[in-house]
């Protein structure tokens, strides 16, 4: 490992420390728009007889450390042996929801929602999962407000005890679609630099922005070529949004258009959702992506002054520009994600995740 980065490892209850120094190889973490995000690394046999103190799957947090500062942070959740090493997966802090469900219906109480802010019920659902025993990690959701809303007096927005749902799939859900609040993980140390901040930052009407300031480009340093797959599997001008209910009950929206290419149709499947207007921006959106054909869709960049590693904030619009033997594109790409890997032979590198960058408003929590 880099002489200016560490790994450490504390339980997510007690906030022991458990080492300060986990020597993890092979190292790969990366944030995600409206999602974990994860972590890879390995550790080799001569640390087996104290390894799953120090990375006990599911209440063991873990932290990327790099000049002094937290630049990763999430939950460890699996640690299996491969071979002559022990390869460890963690997530950051919105996969602890995946593991959680509504046992008391509407939140305990919570709900149900009437035209309520997205944001609000975002911070709702964190504050009902943190609320019991042994459920609090200490988790701040920030305070953004939004006019992204759900529920109406006829159709309130809420969760059935007796269904069970799925609190991460809730909150993945609330930030998900046109119009809709952005989330992201974050983990930094406190001012003190006595304790760990572990944040869900919220944006509205988005987060990121445009940058001028850093590039993406073929031959300066995006490495390798890029594939860019013309996949008429993936096109579609017909979307069908199926929603909630059973039979000739089962909420259906249709976006369609005539664009001159065959017909071709995809059914998007939403089974909890159930408002018609929700489904029909749903069916839209997912058109319109299937619509394009040839996007950038990831790209392994190296440390360069154009875009140094760490220079960009998910979400935001980088210009990507990709000339090869097939390939000649030049555009905004939005980044949705990527993957650190430190110790790349020949240096650091990333591999980002990038989506369309459509006309987007700019402003708000970013």
């Amino acid at each position: 490992m880099s002489g200016d980065r560490r790994i450490l490892t504390q339980h997510v209850l007690t906030g022991e420390w458990l080492t300060h120094t986990l020597p993890l190889h092979d190292l790969a973490f990366g944030p995600e728009l409206n999602g974990p995000g994860a972590l890879t690394g390995t550790l080799t046999p001569k640390l087996a007889p104290q390894a799953l103190r120090l990375v006990d799957p599911g209440t063991t947090c873990i932290y990327v450390e790099e000049a002094g500062q937290i630049t990763w942070g999430g939950l460890i959740w699996d640690a299996r042996p491969t071979g002559n090493v022990l390869e460890i997966e963690a997530a950051s802090w919105s996969s602890y929801l995946h593991r959680r469900h509504d046992l008391h219906g509407n939140l305990n109480g919570r709900g149900p929602y009437t035209n309520g802010d997205r944001t609000k019920v975002m911070r709702d659902i964190w504050a009902y999962a943190q609320s019991v025993l042994d459920g609090d990690m200490n988790v701040l959701v920030d305070s953004t407000t939004s006019a992204s809303t759900v529920g109406t007096p006829a159709d309130p927005y809420k969760t059935n005890a007796w269904e069970t749902p799925n609190l991460g799939e809730r909150f993945d859900e609330l930030a998900d679609g046109d119009a809709t609040p952005d989330y992201t993980c974050t983990t930094t140390w406190n001012t003190a630099r006595t304790e760990v901040v572990k944040r869900i930052r919220i944006g509205w009407p988005r987060l990121g922005a445009r940058r001028t300031d850093i590039s993406f480009a073929t031959g300066v340093n995006v490495l390798d070529d890029p594939q860019i797959v013309l996949a008429g599997d993936d096109y579609a001008q017909v979307v069908i949004a199926s929603g909630q209910g059973d039979g000739s009950a089962k909420r259906r929206q249709t976006s369609a258009v005539r664009d001159g290419r065959l017909r071709l149709e995809h059914v998007l499947d939403l089974p909890n959702i159930k408002a018609n207007d929700v489904l029909a921006s749903r069916a839209a959106r997912e058109r319109v992506r299937r619509q394009k054909l040839g996007h950038v869709a990831e790209i392994t960049v190296r440390d360069h002054k154009a875009a140094p590693l760490g220079s960009w904030q998910v979400g935001d619009d980088i210009h990507v520009r990709i000339h090869n033997a097939w390939t000649s594109y030049t555009g905004w790409c939005r980044i949705t994600g990527w993957t650190t890997r430190p110790d790349s032979p020949g240096g650091p590198q990333a591999t980002v995740q990038l989506a369309p960058a459509d006309s987007f408003q700019y402003g708000g929590t970013t």
